[in-house]
């Protein structure tokens, strides 16, 4: 019921934003009475921080572990982030970054649940194995490139997608750090 819930809330949020949550929104669109989302949910602040949790854990498990070839931790950063196909010209397809940043602006109590999880994520690129600053820069590449999809600030179509995203795979090629 976890999840029927919170695709529920998803969906309020993608709809209105943080505003469109509300308890009798969510039990409604979930299809479950108010106390059964209170069971799990006892709050519209832990609905949208239980999608974000959701998210970023989705997110993380398609991440390799701290074994990972040097580079790898960064390439899977960039493939869950930045298909190999590029989107329908009118940016249309799934995508959960939207819904991430509708719920952090839930507040900082819900931005605080992305911010611990960008640092940890951050450490661990900065220890993939590649030139210092190299996988900084391909996640602030990533960064910059859902954002731009996600507000309509001109994100590369057709071959420019394929292009721009060949130049940032370039960057995560395994070189000797300066330490070895």
């Amino acid at each position: 019921m976890r999840d029927e819930i919170l695709d529920a809330v998803e969906r309020l949020l993608v709809k209105g934003g943080v505003d469109a949550v509300r308890l009798d929104a969510a039990a409604a669109e979930a299809g479950v009475s108010k106390g059964g989302l209170l069971h799990h949910f006892p709050s519209k602040l832990a609905l949208v921080q239980g999608v974000v949790r959701r998210l970023v854990d989705r997110f993380e498990a398609v991440l390799p572990g701290p074994d990972a070839p040097p580079g790898a931790f960064t390439r899977a950063w960039l493939d869950a982030s930045i298909p190999l196909a590029a989107p329908d010209e009118d940016g249309a397809g799934p995508s959960a970054v939207p819904v991430a940043l509708l719920a952090a602006a839930g507040g900082p109590a819900v931005l605080d649940v992305l911010q611990e999880r960008y640092r940890a994520w951050q450490a661990r690129l900065d220890q993939d194995g590649l030139p210092p600053g190299v996988s900084a820069l391909v996640r602030m590449a990533v960064d910059g490139w859902w954002t731009a999809r996600l507000l309509g600030l001109a994100p590369p179509q057709g071959a420019d997608h394929h292009r721009l995203r060949a130049l940032v795979e370039d960057l995560i090629v395994a070189r000797p750090t300066e330490d070895e």
